[in-house]
C-alpha cells in the first residue's frame, strides 16, 4: 500500500486545499513557541504555566475548527472541505497530547500528584474524559477502521465527537482563571451546536437564521462571562456586562464571537441572493 501524504488527495495528486490546511495546522504551534521564546509567558519554569494554558486553548480551538467543517460545507457550498476534516481532527488530538505533556512538565512529572488532580479537580476529570474520547476517535479515523467496524457502528462511535467537544469546553471554562478565551470558545461551541439544530430544519444556510444565531451566541457569551466572573470573583454582573461597551480590557469575548459570526452571515446572504432573485422571477414566468 502506497502512503498518501497530507498534501495529496486520494488519487495521490497534489491538493492545494490539503496542503494549505496542513500548513495552517502548524500556525498555532509556531505562534505559541514564538511567544514563549520572547518571554511573553514569563521566565522558565514559570513560563510553563502560560504555555500550558495557551496550548490547551489552541487544542480546543483546533477541535472546534474540525466541528466547523460541516457548517462551512453547507453554508459556503464548498464540498471539498470534507477532505480536510480528518486532518484537522488529528491535529486537534496532537495538540491535546502536547498540552498534556506540557502539563506533566508543569507538575514536575510528579505522577502521584497528577493522578490525585485527575480525580479530584472537576476540570481535569472533564479533560481526561475528553482526551480518552479523542484518542478513541483518532484511532478509528482510518478507512480500515470504517471497513472493520461497519459504517453504522463507525458513525455511532464518531457521533460522540459532540460530547468530546462539550467536555473540552467544560474543561476550558471551569479551569482556574477568568480569561476572555474561555468564554469566547464556549460561545463558538454553542453556535456550532445550535447550527446543527437549524440545519435539521433546512435553515443551516439561511442568512436570517444565521444572524439570529450569531447574535444569540454573542449574548450567551456575554452572560456566561458575567455570571461566571460573579460566581468566581464576586464582580457585579452589571459591571461585567458593561465592559462589553468598552475596549479598556481588550476586545470582549462576546464581540469576538460576533466578529467571527457576522462574515458568515454576510457570505450566506450573498450566496442566497441568486436564489431569492430567481424565486421572485418565477411567478412572472408562470403568468
Amino acid at each position: 500500500m502506497q502512503l498518501i501524504w497530507p498534501w495529496q488527495d486520494r488519487q495521490r495528486r497534489f491538493s492545494r486545499l490539503k496542503a494549505s490546511t496542513f500548513a495552517l495546522m502548524f500556525a498555532p504551534a509556531i505562534w505559541v513557541l514564538y511567544q514563549f521564546n520572547n518571554g511573553q509567558y514569563g521566565f522558565y519554569p514559570m513560563a510553563l504555566g502560560g504555555l500550558t494554558y495557551w496550548s490547551g486553548v489552541w487544542a480546543t480551538a483546533v477541535l472546534l475548527l474540525a466541528l466547523a467543517v460541516t457548517p462551512a460545507v453547507r453554508i459556503f457550498r464548498w464540498g471539498a472541505l470534507i477532505d480536510v476534516r480528518r486532518m484537522i481532527g488529528v491535529a486537534a488530538l496532537v495538540y491535546t497530547i502536547v498540552h498534556i505533556v506540557i502539563y506533566f512538565a508543569l507538575r514536575l512529572w510528579n505522577f502521584a500528584f497528577i493522578a490525585n488532580e485527575l480525580v479530584t479537580r472537576a476540570t481535569l476529570v472533564a479533560a481526561t474524559l475528553s482526551t480518552i474520547g479523542m484518542i478513541a476517535l483518532g484511532a478509528t479515523s482510518l478507512d480500515a477502521a470504517i471497513r472493520y467496524m461497519g459504517a453504522k457502528n463507525w458513525q455511532r462511535l464518531h457521533n460522540w465527537v459532540y460530547a468530546v467537544n462539550a467536555l473540552a469546553i467544560i474543561h476550558v471554562v471551569i479551569s482556574r482563571g477568568t480569561a476572555p478565551e474561555q468564554y469566547m470558545l464556549a460561545g463558538v461551541f454553542l453556535w456550532l451546536m445550535v447550527w446543527r439544530v437549524l440545519d435539521r430544519y433546512q435553515l443551516g444556510a439561511d442568512a436570517k437564521a444565521l444572524a439570529i444565531l450569531t447574535v444569540g451566541s454573542a449574548l450567551f457569551t456575554a452572560f456566561l462571562e458575567a455570571l461566571w466572573v460573579w460566581g468566581r470573583r464576586g464582580y457585579e454582573i452589571a459591571w461585567t456586562l458593561g465592559n462589553n461597551f468598552t475596549l479598556d480590557l481588550g476586545v470582549p469575548p462576546a464581540w469576538q464571537v460576533l466578529v467571527l459570526g457576522l462574515p458568515i452571515v454576510v457570505i450566506a446572504a450573498l450566496l442566497q441572493m441568486p436564489r431569492l432573485r430567481s424565486a421572485r422571477l418565477e411567478p412572472r414566468k408562470v403568468g
